[in-house]
């Protein structure tokens, strides 16, 4: 015989009271706004951000860190957004895709993915776009090795890197003017 209630929890079935106990208050800056938002302990932030606060921006490509589609900029280093539980960013800065451009156009970097034909489905473009701001923001004028090195972490299975490479070059070079 067994406890149905110990096997609802086992099983990741709960009553709504027991799921709202576990849930925490995170309190975060997404974008330079300050957020709060409710994050059950095993919610990772690429699932808060996508389905609690409507950034859908960030993609979800592998949901395991081999992708890098949904990168995002936290405390001023890219992450999987995927790997990272939303609980985890209580009183941390977060930057997504939508934070990027200004409010009357495209950033740099946008623009020059747009101009080198940097991308096509679309999928991992932003995730390219935040790990390359924060190589940018890092280093601002990095090698080609650099570069190639720096992005390693993000999977394009429609452009090839060439044209990605030639993007963050461009927009290296225009943020350096």
């Amino acid at each position: 015989f067994s406890n149905s209630r110990q096997d609802d929890r086992f099983n990741g079935r709960s009553n709504g009271k027991e799921a709202m106990a576990k849930k925490r208050i995170i309190s975060t800056s997404i974008n330079g706004d300050p957020v709060e938002f409710l994050a059950a302990p095993r919610q990772t932030l690429l699932e808060v951000l996508r389905e609690d606060l409507d950034l859908i921006g960030t993609k979800e490509g592998c949901s395991n860190g081999n992708c890098g589609a949904c990168t995002v900029i936290l405390d001023g280093r890219p992450v999987d957004s995927c790997l990272v539980l939303a609980v985890e960013v209580e009183g941390s800065e977060v930057e997504t895709i939508e934070g990027v451009a200004p409010t009357d156009g495209l950033h740099v970097i946008q623009d020059a993915f747009l101009g080198q034909a940097a991308l096509q489905c679309g999928i991992c473009t932003p995730g390219f776009i935040m790990s390359t701001k924060a190589l940018l923001e890092e280093n601002a004028s990095p090698t080609e090795d650099e570069i190639r090195f720096h992005l390693a972490g993000n999977l394009c299975r429609c452009t090839g890197y060439d044209k990605i490479v030639r993007a963050v070059q461009q927009a290296a070079e225009e943020e350096a003017n």
